[in-house]
């Protein structure tokens, strides 16, 4: 499975940071900024195609129990969506801790730091993160498979 593309999402109601891999390792890719939700699919949707990936993992944001909440339920919504518009399959990944990691790497990173643009790149180093861990295998199996009601 790592030899193949596969995107992953950080979805927000803001942001959607993308990142790509290759092979074993993540990277970020790019943040699509909100403007509506058709625009939002179609632009995340058109960088899958232009990645070429097999694969579309997407953090699903859960308590600390491990319950969905509302993030989740949003989540769940844009990602079933996705799944209609692509021909590969797209899977949800526990994404807990991922935004504090994502800005502690930010943080250690010897860049200077611009504020926002500290924050805007949170979403796509999340994103890799989102990823790697599930390239990785620290998530042995999906939470769930997007379009898969029995999964919730």
């Amino acid at each position: 499975m790592t030899d193949t593309p596969m995107l992953g999402v950080d979805y927000g109601e803001r942001r959607i940071g993308l990142a790509v891999s290759n092979g074993p390792l993540a990277v970020p890719l790019s943040i699509v900024e909100h403007t509506n939700r058709a625009a939002d699919l179609e632009r995340v949707a058109a960088a899958a195609r232009d990645q070429h990936a097999t694969r579309v993992v997407i953090g699903l944001p859960l308590h600390m129990s491990g319950d969905e909440g509302e993030q989740s339920r949003r989540t769940r919504r844009f990602g079933d969506a996705l799944a209609r518009r692509l021909d590969v399959p797209v899977v949800y990944a526990d994404e807990r801790y991922t935004s504090v990691r994502a800005a502690d790497a930010l943080d250690a990173a010897p860049v200077a730091k611009r504020g926002s643009t500290t924050k805007r790149r949170l979403d796509d180093v999340a994103a890799a993160m989102i990823l790697q861990a599930y390239i990785d295998g620290e998530h042995a199996a999906p939470a769930a498979v997007a379009g898969d009601e029995s999964a919730r």
